[in-house]
């Protein structure tokens, strides 16, 4: 039994939720302004590893890695340019 398709099936369910939470937090900080809260270190090595994720998406051809990773790549740099703009004001 091939189980390819169902692993890509719970592979692009996973990226689809993971990638959602993240519209919350970058709806608040774009309205807010405030990213006092947010850990710059810890937003900018997130970001480097959905960046290695996205690589490794691309070396696979695994489109269910490379689209929400792509995706939360924009989300997440919104969020990082944000809290960089904000650096000794908050």
């Amino acid at each position: 039994m091939d189980l390819a398709p169902y692993a890509e099936a719970f592979g692009a369910a996973a990226g689809t939720l993971t990638t959602i939470a993240f519209v919350p937090q970058v709806v608040k900080t774009i309205r807010s302004g405030s990213t006092r809260d947010i850990s710059l270190t810890m937003w900018a090595m997130f970001w480097v590893g959905v960046v290695l994720w996205t690589v490794y998406g691309l070396l696979l051809g695994r489109w269910a890695i490379i689209i929400p990773n792509c995706l939360t790549l924009v989300l997440a740099g919104i969020v990082l340019v944000i809290k960089l703009r904000n650096l000794g004001k908050e």
